[in-house]
């Protein structure tokens, strides 16, 4: 055993694989890091609201799972191999990471694995990454020498448009996200627009206590 995982210590420390391992373990990091993510969250949600037999319910839990644990590690193959050939393309700077290869690498794995499914697990990781584009965006747009404009912000102005961007942020996404509740539920995901009816909806009607403080309805 002991030779055998010696042997093995000196192929994965080889450094002349080590942008095809990088692939592999890549793949084993998505998976891993998906299945940890999205187990709990399942067990949770699809326990707490989803009506079924502990059978079926116990399958959705393992199906989401399963589903999160592989959108993840399929990405991470194909933007590795992208950033790996992309790497090695372009002859006059073979070897060498462009600017925007991760860009391009990361558009082509969001369309393999997100673009081309609906499912609701693939939603939420999209809405989850776009949400912190955002933010990191609006933290850019005041960073210096970002853009022509940046001269016109002084020091003091981007402290105080840092400081108070979260506040607008988390104000204006609650104030849209009630307002397209409250107007057009039907273009909301469906697992936010169950957890809203349940929350703001259900709340108004009881007909016993029972109804009004032990159960929902």
């Amino acid at each position: 055993m002991d030779a055998l995982m010696s042997r093995l210590d000196t192929v994965v420390t080889n450094p002349d694989l080590a942008p095809f391992l990088a692939l592999a373990k890549a793949v084993r990091n998505g998976a891993v890091y998906g299945a940890k993510v999205r187990f709990p969250h399942a067990l949770v949600m699809i326990f707490l609201f989803r009506s079924g037999t502990i059978r079926e319910k116990t399958k959705l839990v393992l199906n989401a799972t399963r589903q999160h644990a592989r959108n993840l590690a399929t990405f991470a193959f194909i933007y590795k191999s992208a950033m790996l050939v992309l790497k090695n393309v372009n002859p006059t700077t073979v070897g060498k990471e462009g600017k925007f290869d991760s860009f391009f690498a990361g558009l082509l794995g969001g369309y393999a694995v997100f673009g081309r499914q609906r499912s609701s697990i693939s939603k939420q990781i999209v809405i989850y990454v776009f949400a912190r584009v955002l933010l990191a965006a609006a933290k850019l747009s005041v960073r210096p020498n970002m853009h022509p404009l940046s001269s016109l912000v002084t020091p003091e102005a981007r402290a105080e448009i840092e400081r108070n961007a979260w506040p607008v942020f988390a104000s204006l996404s609650w104030a849209f996200v009630m307002y397209v509740f409250r107007w057009y539920p039907d273009t909301l995901m469906s697992s936010l627009r169950s957890s809203m009816v349940y929350i703001y909806s259900d709340s108004d009607h009881w007909d016993s206590f029972r109804n009004f403080m032990i159960h929902n309805k």
